[in-house]
């Protein structure tokens, strides 16, 4: 069989160069778009202030949903007597007091001791039980861990669940992270008000954490050495491949987009060893369950397939 010849390729102008020209649609078919791509990023004030952000404290706001984050910011900026999202940067960017002004109110720190009680309810009675039986050690992540409420609360608890004979010798390692630096630093104080304390078991609270004269509670030293705090931001850390057996993330994803959500989740699951549990806040949701190899195992709360 005989090719058909080609046509011959037109002569270029001697006065334009020659070009390359793109193949019809009809010869190449157009390829898909890929999967989970981004629609292209719309450049405004808004999305130039992100950059801004970022390159002066490392905080990716482009990260969260723009709708509710842009809200925040521009209400802020207004109510802090700048023109306009321009200027404003500029101001953050040489004044440390209005950046620490703006952080505290556009990054998400709300937390407490024991927050959702059904939660801790749940890995005090049966969770923690099953990973820490028969004097088993412990790695926990707290992911995304603000001021360490949620860090020393799992602390506390893993000591009651070890009792008197496993207080001295099980192995409990928890971990936090968060990207705020200043925040981490607050955790590694160990130190929350009456405040954060408000719906803490009265026994459990006393055991544990220490009352102050003006009303604050400071974690004892029973629980301080299980916990460590880091700085990092858990969009851009690389899993720790099945490190943990269990990982906390609650009441974060909430504020991302859906894609960064489902990416999390995924990281979250790798570092994850089979067995372990991963715990979600109780307005939040896993997609692709199965993909991800979780099965629910009680509300909020699924574990990774063996």
């Amino acid at each position: 069989m005989t090719a058909e010849p080609r046509a011959p390729l037109p002569v270029p102008s001697p006065v334009q160069p020659s070009v390359r020209r793109p193949l019809s649609s009809a010869a190449v078919p157009a390829a898909p778009p890929p999967r989970h791509a981004r629609p292209p990023l719309v450049r405004d004030d808004f999305t130039i202030f992100c950059d801004g952000v970022r390159r002066i404290c490392g905080i990716d706001l482009g990260q969260y949903k723009r709708q509710q984050m842009e809200r925040r910011v521009r209400t802020f900026a207004e109510r802090q007597g700048a023109a306009d999202l321009a200027a404003y940067l500029q101001r953050i960017s040489t004044d440390a007091e209005e950046l620490e002004a703006f952080l505290d109110r556009v990054t998400i720190n709300v937390s407490q001791l024991w927050r959702n009680p059904d939660q801790w309810t749940r890995l005090e009675r049966t969770v923690l039980p099953e990973l820490m039986g028969e004097g088993r050690a412990l790695k926990a992540w707290s992911a995304g861990c603000s001021y360490g409420a949620e860090a020393y609360t799992l602390a506390a608890l893993c000591r009651h669940v070890a009792g008197p004979a496993g207080a001295g010798g099980a192995r409990i390692e928890i971990t936090g992270t968060d990207v705020d630096r200043r925040i981490v630093e607050r955790a590694r104080h160990g130190v929350f008000t009456a405040d954060d304390a408000r719906d803490a078991p009265s026994a459990l609270l006393q055991r544990f954490f220490e009352p102050s004269p003006d009303g604050a509670w400071c974690a004892r030293s029973a629980i301080r050495p299980l916990v460590r705090f880091e700085v990092a931001d858990l969009l851009r850390i690389p899993p720790r491949h099945e490190a943990y057996d269990l990982v906390l993330c609650r009441n974060t994803v909430i504020y991302f987009t859906d894609e960064v959500r489902d990416a999390l989740h995924a990281k979250l699951v790798q570092s994850l060893r089979p067995g372990g549990y991963l715990v979600i806040g109780s307005t939040e949701r896993v997609t692709n369950t199965t993909g991800l190899g979780l099965v629910p195992a009680y509300p909020f709360t699924y574990r990774k397939a063996a």
